[in-house]
């Protein structure tokens, strides 16, 4: 079934992530907003409770997106986070979890993978 247009956040400070996420889900978004550090990702938050899904990339300067995501999850409890690594170590999925994320992926995002998600948590 379809999935509904969303306001989607990627906080990413890597532009070649960037480009692909914003090419990948382009489609199943009304909107999509850019940040590159953790602080922005909170402040954009902040300012658009009205956000369905953020991609958070975990290494970001300023602060990384668990502690991010720790503080959005203080004030907002339904919006989707999927946290996108690079570092496949053990405890990952653990540490994301723990941090309040709902989900991960790791980098290089697999299209399809991207698309899974999508359809897990936004299908009508």
């Amino acid at each position: 079934s379809p999935i509904r247009k969303l306001k989607i956040l990627i906080a990413e400070d890597d532009t070649i992530s960037e480009l692909f996420l914003n090419a990948t889900i382009k489609k199943y978004s009304k909107e999509i907003l850019n940040c590159k550090t953790g602080t922005e990702a909170v402040d954009i938050c902040i300012n658009n409770p009205d956000i369905d899904l953020i991609f958070m990339d975990v290494r970001m300067p300023e602060m990384d997106g668990y502690e991010a995501t720790a503080l959005i999850r203080q004030f907002n409890k339904e919006v989707i986070i999927v946290a996108q690594t690079a570092f496949v170590q053990s405890g990952i999925r653990e540490t994301a979890l723990k941090a309040g994320c709902n989900d991960y992926v790791s980098k290089p995002i697999a299209k399809r993978k991207l698309i899974e998600i999508l359809h897990k948590y936004f299908e009508n």
